[in-house]
C-alpha cells in the first residue's frame, strides 16, 4: 500500500471517528444504480425524519434494510451514511435510514420508539417479512432492542416476530452497569435491565447476525459475544462474526468499498442477507 493510500484511509477513518459526519468518505461513492428520496416524514417531529434508498435494479423478493447509525444516542445524521445505503442498494437491496430524538432532547425510550415507529413506515409499504433491521453502535442497540422479546414494534403496529431478521454491528447489548454520568442519564439509571438486548432475547426472535471487532475498546466485544449466545439459547438461528484486531469504526467503515479491506463486513452482511 503507498503512503499516500495510508494517509487516504487514515484520514477517512479519523473522519469516522465517534460517529462523526463522513462527508469524505462518501465523497468517494458513487451516485449510480440507486435514487435518493430524502427527507420523508415518518412522525411530526422535525428529527423524524428518514431518507429511502430505491435501487435501480431491485431484487425480485423486495428486501429491505433499515439501517440505524451510531452516536452514543445524542448525535449522528442520516446524511452521513450514503456509504452504507450504497454498498446495500448496489446490491438490490432497497434501504431506509431515518434520523431519530436524540439526548439531550429525549432520554431512553424515546429513540427506540422511534425506531419502531421508522420500521412501521417500511413495513407498511413492503411488508413486514421483508424488513431487516440494521445498525451500528448505538443504532445496533436500536435495532436489537427492536427484534428482541420487547413490545416497541408491538406498540407501533408491527409484528416483531415476522421480521426478515436482525444485523447488529459493534453494538451495546450487555453493558451493565453503567459508569458514565451522561450514559445514566440517557437511561435513568445505572443498573435497569430494561435497557438492555439481552434481557429480551427470548423466544420467539428472528434471525440475526453480529458482528464486533476484538480491538474494539469503545464497546466491547462481549456485547456481541453475550447476546449471541443468548439468542441461541432462545433457539434462534444467529451468527457471529467477530474480526481480529478491528475497532469500533472500522467495522462500519468497511461497508464502503474504498475501506472495505479493512474489515469482511460488507462481504458477510451481503452474504447473510442474500441466505435468508
Amino acid at each position: 500500500m503507498t503512503v499516500a493510500r495510508r494517509g487516504l484511509l487514515a484520514s477517512l477513518v479519523g473522519l469516522l471517528g465517534g460517529c462523526s459526519p463522513a462527508t469524505l468518505l462518501n465523497a468517494t461513492v458513487s451516485r449510480q444504480g440507486f435514487t435518493r428520496d430524502a427527507d420523508i416524514a415518518y412522525g411530526p417531529d422535525p428529527r423524524q425524519m428518514l431518507d429511502l434508498y430505491r435501487p435501480d435494479k431491485p431484487r425480485a423478493d423486495g428486501k429491505t434494510v433499515v439501517f440505524f447509525y451510531g452516536g452514543s444516542w445524542d448525535s449522528g445524521s442520516k446524511n452521513d451514511y450514503l456509504f452504507v445505503a450504497q454498498a446495500l442498494a448496489s446490491n438490490g437491496y432497497t434501504v431506509v435510514i431515518p434520523d431519530y430524538r436524540l439526548y439531550p432532547s429525549v432520554r431512553f425510550p424515546t429513540f427506540v420508539d422511534d425506531g419502531a415507529r421508522a420500521v412501521r413506515w417500511t413495513t407498511d409499504r413492503v411488508g413486514t417479512d421483508k424488513v431487516y433491521v440494521m445498525g451500528h453502535s448505538a443504532g445496533a442497540h436500536i435495532a436489537l432492542m427492536l427484534a428482541a422479546n420487547t413490545p416497541y414494534l408491538g406498540a407501533a403496529g408491527v409484528d416483531r416476530t415476522k421480521l426478515g431478521g436482525a444485523i447488529g454491528l459493534s453494538g451495546p447489548y450487555d453493558f451493565l452497569p453503567l459508569t458514565s454520568a451522561k450514559l445514566i442519564e440517557i437511561f435513568g439509571g445505572a443498573n435497569r435491565p430494561e435497557i438492555e438486548a439481552i434481557t429480551f432475547a427470548k423466544a420467539p426472535l428472528p434471525p440475526a447476525l453480529l458482528i464486533h471487532g476484538t480491538a474494539d475498546t469503545t464497546v466491547y466485544p462481549r456485547n456481541s459475544k453475550n447476546l449471541a449466545a443468548a439468542w441461541r439459547a432462545a433457539g434462534a438461528p444467529v451468527e457471529l462474526k467477530l474480526y481480529p484486531d478491528v475497532g469500533h469504526v472500522d467495522v462500519v467503515a468497511a461497508m464502503a468499498g474504498l475501506l472495505s479491506g479493512r474489515a469482511p463486513t460488507r462481504t458477510d452482511v451481503l452474504a447473510w442477507l442474500d441466505a435468508r
